[in-house]
C-alpha cells in the first residue's frame, strides 16, 4: 500500500470526538482514545494520519481499492534493495493508491466501539410529516443503501455513518411536482418541447422536489430522444405524460387533429412503462372533443391516467361537461384556477358541478404557471372549501421567474390561504404519487427510496402575488433546507450536513 492511499485518510478532532463516545465502554477503544488525547496537539494541526490502522483494515471490503501491477528489486547503484515498478512481465503483487475515507472511518470504529454502524446516513429531531403513515411528530429517519431503514424516536446517532441534526426543522417525503416541463434539449424556440422548458435538477432538488412529470412536452414522435436527454441524465427522477399530439408540445402542431394517434401514443407508453405515467392533451383551441376524445382512448387502451389543460374554452364543450361527464374517476384537470375556468355561480358561490366531479372521482391539480393563477379564484375557493387534489408549479422559463417561482413558493400560497401544513404536505407528497400510480414514493415507509425534503418555516411578512400581478401577503414562507435523493444528499442550502470548519 502507497503513502498515496494512507493521506486519504486523515485523523480529524470531529471523529476522535465521535469515537470518544462510541468506544469509551471497550478496553481496546479506552486504549486508542488515549493513543488520540496524546497526539491531539498533531490531530489539531491537521497533521496526523491513519497509516498503520488503514494497513490494518485494509482487506475490508470497500476501505482500499487494489490494481494489479508487476514490481521487480533493484539490484545495484545507490537504489539497491528497493521496489519499483516495472513494465516487464504479468503482474506479480496487487498495490493501492486510493482508500475510500468513509468505509474507513466506519470499519476502524466498528474495531473499537460498543455502538456498531449500521446506517449510512441519520436524520434526528426533526418533525416528520409522512401523511401516507398518519406521522406528524418528532421522529428520527436513519437510511441505508438508499432506501429508508429505520423511522423511530432517539434512533442513536453513533449507529450512523453521518447524522443530520434537525431539531426545529420539518423532514417530509421528496416532494413530488406532477406538472412541470423539463424537454430542454431540442433547441427548438419558443415552444415547450424545446426552449421553453428547463432543465430539471437546476430548478427541482433546490425546492425539496425529487420526482417531477412533464406535462406533455413530448408527444410519441419525440419521446426516445427526451428520454435519452434527459429522464436518462437527471439526478432528479422525470416521468412523463405523454402528449396525444405525437409531435409533441408545439403550439400550432397541437391545433392539428391528425396528429392525435390514439395508436402511436398507446405504443409508445407500453415500450416504456417506467417513464410515462399516462396521456396530456393541452391548448386545443377547436370547437371538437377530439383531443380529449383521443386522450381517453389511449387512457382506456392502457389502464393509464390522462391530465387535461382544457386550451380555449368554448361553448361547444362545456367545462361542466369535461369533468361530470367526459373524464373518469382518476382523470386530472390541471390548470384548476385558471381565471377562465367557470368556478362560481352569479352569487359568488362554488357551482354545483364540482361536487358532483369529485364524486365521479375527478381530480383537480393546481398547475400555477404563468397564467394559471389567479387570487380571485383561489381565496373565494378556499374559503368555501374548494382545495386541490395535488399541488404542482408547470414550472418552464417563464413562470419560474413570475408568480410562480417554484414547488415551495406554490405550497406556501397554499399555507397562507389556510391550509394545515400537514394537508400541503400531502398534496406535494403522496397524492400525487398516487395520482401518478407510483405508491412506491411519495411516503417514508421503511424500505421506500430515501427521498426526503427538509424544510424550515420562516415567519415574516412575505408577498405572493398571482398571473394577473395582484398580491396577497402572508406571515409564513417554506424554505428548502436539504434535500435527500436516494439516500444521498443533493441541496444543502446552510449546511446543515458540514460540521464547522474549526471542528475538523
Amino acid at each position: 500500500m502507497s503513502l498515496d492511499a494512507t493521506n486519504r485518510v486523515p485523523i480529524r478532532m470531529s471523529f476522535v470526538r465521535q469515537f470518544t463516545d462510541g468506544a469509551i465502554g471497550t478496553p481496546l477503544g479506552r486504549f486508542m482514545i488515549d493513543l488520540f488525547r496524546q497526539e491531539e496537539p498533531l490531530i489539531r494541526q491537521r497533521i496526523y494520519y491513519a497509516w498503520d490502522p488503514l494497513a490494518a483494515v485494509a482487506m475490508v471490503e470497500g476501505v482500499v481499492s487494489f490494481s494489479p501491477i508487476q514490481v521487480g528489486v533493484v539490484r545495484q547503484g545507490p537504489e539497491e534493495g528497493r521496489t519499483r515498478e516495472t513494465w516487464k512481465g504479468r503482474p506479480n503483487l496487487t498495490y493501492s493508491s486510493n482508500a475510500d475515507p468513509a468505509a474507513f472511518y466506519t470499519a476502524f470504529y466498528n474495531a473499537f466501539a460498543s455502538e456498531k454502524k449500521i446506517y449510512d446516513l441519520l436524520v434526528k429531531s426533526a418533525t416528520l410529516i409522512d401523511p401516507k403513515n398518519g406521522i406528524n411528530r418528532v421522529m428520527d429517519v436513519a437510511i441505508k443503501d438508499g432506501r429508508v431503514a429505520a423511522v423511530a424516536a432517539n434512533i442513536p446517532a453513533l449507529r450512523a455513518t453521518q447524522t443530520i441534526e434537525a431539531k426545529g426543522y420539518y423532514v417530509t417525503p421528496g416532494l413530488i411536482d406532477i406538472h412541470v416541463h423539463v424537454f430542454a434539449s431540442t433547441g427548438k424556440p419558443g415552444v415547450y418541447n424545446g426552449d421553453n422548458s428547463v432543465w430539471p435538477d437546476g430548478h427541482t432538488l433546490r425546492s425539496g422536489v425529487t420526482t417531477v412529470v412533464d406535462c406533455g412536452s413530448s408527444g410519441a414522435l419525440e419521446f426516445a430522444q427526451f428520454k435519452q436527454h434527459i429522464i436518462d441524465r437527471s439526478k432528479t427522477r422525470v416521468l412523463s405524460w405523454l402528449s396525444i399530439v405525437k409531435a409533441g408540445m408545439t403550439h400550432t402542431q397541437e391545433q392539428d387533429t391528425t396528429l392525435m394517434d390514439v395508436a402511436a401514443a398507446v405504443a409508445t407508453a407500453k415500450q416504456y412503462p417506467r417513464d410515462i405515467v399516462g396521456f396530456k392533451t393541452a391548448h386545443f383551441e377547436g370547437p371538437e372533443w377530439t383531443p380529449v376524445d383521443r386522450a381517453l382512448a389511449a387512457g382506456q387502451q392502457t389502464g393509464l391516467p390522462i391530465i387535461v389543460d382544457f386550451g380555449l374554452f368554448r361553448p361547444e364543450r362545456p367545462f361542466s361537461d369535461l369533468v361530470t361527464k367526459k373524464l373518469r374517476r382518476g382523470d386530472i384537470y390541471t390548470h384548476m384556477y385558471l381565471d377562465r375556468v367557470p368556478m362560481f355561480d352569479a352569487q359568488g358561490k362554488v357551482q354545483p358541478f364540482w361536487a358532483e366531479a369529485r364524486q365521479r372521482g375527478v381530480l383537480f391539480d393546481v398547475g400555477h404557471g404563468g397564467g394559471s393563477f389567479v387570487w380571485k379564484h383561489a381565496v373565494p375557493a378556499a374559503q368555501q372549501g374548494l382545495w386541490p387534489d395535488s399541488i404542482s408549479t408547470d414550472l418552464h422559463i417563464n413562470s419560474m421567474v413570475g408568480g410562480m417561482k417554484d414547488m415551495l413558493n406554490v405550497m406556501s400560497k397554499f399555507l397562507i390561504l389556510g391550509m394545515p401544513l400537514e394537508e400541503v404536505i400531502a398534496k406535494s407528497t403522496w397524492n400525487p404519487a398516487k395520482q401518478i400510480r407510483r405508491e412506491e414514493l411519495g411516503h417514508l415507509s421503511v424500505g421506500a427510496p430515501a427521498d426526503l425534503a427538509i424544510l424550515s418555516v420562516q415567519h415574516g411578512k412575505f408577498g405572493y402575488f398571482d398571473v394577473d400581478s395582484t398580491r396577497r401577503e402572508g406571515d409564513r414562507k417554506l424554505q428548502g433546507e436539504l434535500t435527500i435523493l436516494g439516500g444521498r444528499i443533493v441541496w444543502d442550502l446552510n449546511g446543515l450536513s458540514t460540521p464547522a470548519w474549526d471542528e475538523q
